[in-house]
């Protein structure tokens, strides 16, 4: 005669994310001048305060800022880099014209505070 013993089995459950979703830092965006013809136009960039890095060419995604931030002026504050946006840089795939471009996008959730000049260095519209 078969015996079965029910042996106690331990489930771990690991979550991984993914290498695009950094750690939220702050940044400050805003236009640097660059014009170009065709797309992808490197317009903006943002300075990353944690590191001192300039990304450039970073679009931004104001979707999960909360409602009191989204009420803000933030077209010319964005533009002239005058508030320090709290978020993540994301790496995104789109087309334009026709070809595939996998862009840095800075996805903010919240608007920290004023920015400083020397934090707006990067910017041409200072």
């Amino acid at each position: 005669m078969l015996v079965f013993r029910r042996t106690p089995v331990a489930i771990v459950s690991i979550c991984v994310l993914p290498s695009a979703a950094a750690a939220e830092s702050g940044y400050v965006y805003c236009d640097n001048g660059l014009r170009c013809v065709m797309a992808p136009c490197p317009s903006n960039s943002a300075l990353d305060l944690a590191t001192g890095e300039i990304i450039k060419g970073v679009s931004i995604d104001i979707d999960r800022l909360p409602r009191e931030d989204k009420a803000l002026d933030l077209s010319d504050k964005l533009y002239a880099g005058k508030v320090v946006v709290a978020g993540s840089i994301e790496n995104r795939t789109q087309t334009l014209n026709g070809k595939q471009y996998t862009l840095p996008w800075l996805v903010a959730t919240g608007i920290e505070r004023a920015s400083t000049d020397s934090e707006r260095g990067h910017c041409s519209s200072q």
